[in-house]
């Protein structure tokens, strides 16, 4: 280990690294007793401040990817997946990594913020590990895929890791090619926002290794019905959709669409802890410990129970600020995997709301739900209306609103390519709704119209809907961000007036 790179605090510098040969197993035994979980309830508000303040360094970012053309999604020279979607500190985390070809590899780990404009902070460095061909997974009923690699290590996470999302960067060292690994870090403090990560999602559109999505039935490419599951015991293949970029490669899609508004939170200073997806649907009472919770990005897909715990939380007076789109719609549950670890495996069973005529004429297998939820416009503000995709300028419709506040918009301003490339529409028939930015999306008989909407809770906690996922774009570009685009429009990257109205906003979360 060089003298250059950081041994973080709280993992004993004498740990032992068992490097076994063939499958072996590394494991780093943290400061805190097997089986312990941490209590950040005396973590001050300003720690995300302070994290940010630590040095941080843009080598977290990959610079040397190669991608299969045969497969056109995976990165088989190193790939791996981690054994949980989210840990609290003191838990166990297990990465199983793949190289082939055969070759010793390293596990640099990042946690992601904004560190003075680097966007990322060394935060502990493993290996070299004798790295081997792990075996592809047979295809399972329902088209699944899950991968029982052995893994490469295994350790607890220290006790003074912040919440954060974390990445760790394979680097093989035959060829130098380079992958993620993706983890959220999650706490139980209080706080004023909590970040739900949309990894389920992310997981819904892995095509890993090559045509094995959520959307892959084996007939049809952008297949949206039931009847195919998909693990997280798996490597993230490059992303599928609307960008090209294969850096990003092992991190889902968080890079995408959640990194700008991660970056951007951090730099402000505002206290944030994250969740992923199967938090939201296991630990509805984690939800109350927060002022606001942030649904981002692209934030497809979602159990019935994590509506019920959103919807709970609202009426608790937790207020939500939907920066996202496509939210709310496909309904899974989260099932065990082959091996019992709980929610491992996602499918598709229905949606929520009704369907729609002219979406059932354009997807037939759509009439094969079975299972419907609630519509999601009753805590959105704002419903999935086909044809779901399309771009658009942020076009301005209530000027005397607070959330415009010292931004200078006026009805009919708009903020160039803001919406995109999935909306949200049809505003839901609750009292004291306003739609606060509207406008036409999409052309000829497909021409809709987007809603952003706005509505007070039952303790007048606030409850925001952006219709967009490219929200985040207009608040920051960290290192390494792609600005995306689809059907002819493109989001600017930051805008003085989306930051202004994202922080009016947070104002008024945080003092509900």
């Amino acid at each position: 280990m060089s003298d250059s790179r950081e041994m973080q605090p709280g993992i004993d510098r004498r740990t032992l690294l068992r490097n076994a040969a063939g499958a072996g197993i590394a494991v780093i035994s943290g400061a805190m007793p097997a089986g312990a979980s941490a209590s950040f309830e005396a973590v001050r508000s300003d720690a995300v401040i302070e994290e940010n303040r630590l040095d941080g360094t843009l080598d977290w970012q990959l610079k040397n990817v190669r991608i299969e053309a045969a497969t056109r999604y995976r990165s088989p020279a190193v790939e791996g997946y981690c054994s949980h979607t989210s840990v609290r500190p003191g838990e166990l985390l297990k990465i199983m990594v793949s190289t082939n070809p055969a070759s010793e590899f390293s596990i640099d780990i990042f946690r992601l913020g904004y560190y003075g404009g680097k966007g990322g902070r060394l935060v502990q460095e493993l290996g070299n590990f004798r790295g081997q061909v792990q075996k592809d997974p047979e295809i399972g009923p329902d088209r699944l895929r899950e991968c029982q690699w052995e893994p490469a290590v295994e350790f607890r996470i220290p006790e003074n890791w912040l919440s954060g999302v974390y990445v760790g960067k394979l680097t093989a060292s035959r060829d130098g090619f380079q992958s993620y690994v993706i983890f959220i870090v999650r706490d139980d403090r209080k706080c004023d926002f909590l970040f739900q990560c949309a990894d389920s999602t992310w997981l819904a559109y892995n095509r890993w290794p090559d045509s094995f999505a959520l959307y892959d039935d084996g007939k049809k490419e952008w297949y949206i019905g039931p009847g195919v599951q998909v693990s997280w015991d798996r490597p993230y293949a490059k992303y599928c959709q609307v960008i090209d970029n294969p850096l990003f490669v092992g991190s889902g899609s968080f890079m995408l669409w959640e990194f700008p508004l991660v970056f951007w939170m951090e730099q402000q200073g505002y206290d944030v802890s994250y969740i992923s997806t199967v938090d939201t649907h296991r630990d509805g009472v984690g939800l109350l410990r927060s002022k606001s919770f942030l649904s981002v990005g692209h934030d497809e897909y979602w159990s019935l129970q994590m509506y019920e715990n959103v919807r709970h939380a609202i009426a608790q007076g937790v207020s939500v600020a939907f920066l996202s789109s496509d939210t709310c719609w496909g309904l899974i549950p989260f099932l065990a995997g082959t091996t019992g670890q709980p929610d491992r495996i996602i499918t598709r069973i229905g949606q929520f709301g009704p369907l729609e005529p002219d979406a059932v004429k354009a997807y037939p297998e759509l009439a094969r739900f079975t299972t419907f939820g609630p519509t999601e416009a009753d805590i959105i503000g704002a419903r999935n209306v086909y044809p779901y995709s399309g771009s658009a300028d942020w076009i301005c419709s209530s000027e005397k609103h607070w959330l415009f506040r010292d931004t200078g918009m006026r009805n009919g301003d708009g903020i160039p390519g803001l919406v995109g490339f999935e909306w949200m529409g049809a505003p839901a028939n609750i009292p004291g709704l306003e739609v606060v930015a509207r406008g036409r999306v999409g052309k000829g008989a497909l021409e809709r119209e987007y809603t952003s909407t706005i509505y007070s809770g039952p303790k007048n906690n606030v409850i925001f809907n952006a219709s967009t996922i490219w929200w985040a774009d207009g608040l920051s570009n960290p290192p390494g961000y792609v600005t995306p685009s689809a059907h002819g429009f493109a989001p600017k990257g930051p805008d003085a007036r989306v930051q202004q109205i994202t922080s009016n906003l947070f104002k008024r979360m945080r003092e509900t």
